[in-house]
């Protein structure tokens, strides 16, 4: 059951959707750096040939599958935070990083991850820098963090004195009338906003639209300016787009999970099944870099949570 709600989660956020056509393309490449990851590539290359799919006169490269317009997670341009974070592992291995392209959307793995070249018979990318944990369509790595959805309200509306999801519960039937509450069924924000029975207050959109150049974050930050919304139920890096990019207009709420719904997922990292070189060595990376990592995930303001659902505070603030 939780699988299935980790799976429904990220729809949001375009890892599970309507296939679209798109023409897969090796991507942005990050400059090698010497020093320890270089020695490293050098001890482990024979076991990087297997795990990384290249032959052994390859100088070697740390191949991710991802989508190009998906921030805050993955763009093109790299400045998404999976993006940082394979630099960072890229660079500590003195590997070049280089990224095949495709809408994360029904397919994705299949066209990136178990794809091959067909003029060289390579797979076409070897990591997926964010899938939920266990997901079976991969092997995944250990949990590199733990989010959740979030309450997001746009400033300014009147409700600014909600503080906690109870708060909301409690307001008095004029401001009540006044919510117009953004919902992405089928996640779990619906069920969520319908056991506080405010359905009535909530206005369902599509996680995903046909538009390869708008992700729901994107789409998001345009329903609330076009269509006077003031709040919705999102998964929680899918607002922290929204609140690093204008924290003057947008605050968010870390939602707890409860018996029967849960809100909030560990996220990992994917590989091939049977790739257990590559996935011990990304266990290992993940260890060693975890205050790295951490720094960027803060940095993104992703609203970060524990295995209790408790928020990881930020360094002289809170996750919110």
């Amino acid at each position: 059951m939780e699988m299935k709600s980790a799976t429904m989660s990220m729809r949001s956020s375009g890892l599970i959707e309507e296939k679209r056509n798109h023409r897969l393309q090796e991507g942005r490449s990050a400059p090698q750096r010497p020093g320890i990851g270089a020695w490293r590539v050098r001890m482990l290359w024979p076991l990087l040939t297997v795990a990384l799919g290249v032959s052994a006169a390859d100088p070697g490269r740390f191949r991710v599958c991802a989508d190009p317009v998906n921030p805050p997670l993955s763009t093109r341009e790299g400045t998404g935070l999976e993006n940082r974070i394979a630099e960072l592992f890229a660079q500590e291995l003195g590997l070049e990083l280089t990224y095949t392209w495709f809408p994360q959307r029904m397919g994705f793995i299949r066209n990136t991850l178990k794809a091959k070249d067909e003029e060289t018979g390579e797979y076409r990318c070897d990591v997926v820098m964010g899938v939920p944990a266990g997901y079976d369509m991969v092997a995944t790595t250990k949990p590199y963090y733990r989010s959740t959805y979030v309450l997001l309200i746009k400033r300014g509306e009147g409700f600014d004195q909600i503080e906690a999801p109870e708060d909301l519960e409690r307001l008095d039937y004029p401001a009540k009338s006044r919510l117009k509450i953004a919902v992405f069924p089928p996640t779990p924000g619906v069920d969520w906003v319908a056991r506080r029975g405010l359905m009535e207050y909530a206005e369902p959109y599509q996680p995903m639209t046909g538009d390869p150049n708008e992700n729901t974050a994107m789409r998001l930050e345009r329903i609330f300016t076009r269509d006077g919304v003031n709040m919705a139920v999102v998964w929680g890096p899918l607002a922290a787009y929204l609140v690093k990019k204008n924290p003057h207009r947008y605050r968010m709420i870390p939602l707890k999970s409860e018996p029967g719904l849960r809100l909030d997922f560990a996220m990992a990292m994917g590989v091939r099944h049977g790739d257990e070189e590559l996935k011990a060595l990304l266990n290992r990376l993940i260890d060693e870099k975890r205050e790295e990592i951490l720094a960027i995930l803060q940095e993104y303001r992703v609203p970060l949570v524990d295995r209790n659902g408790e928020p990881i505070r930020r360094r002289g603030n809170s996750a919110r």
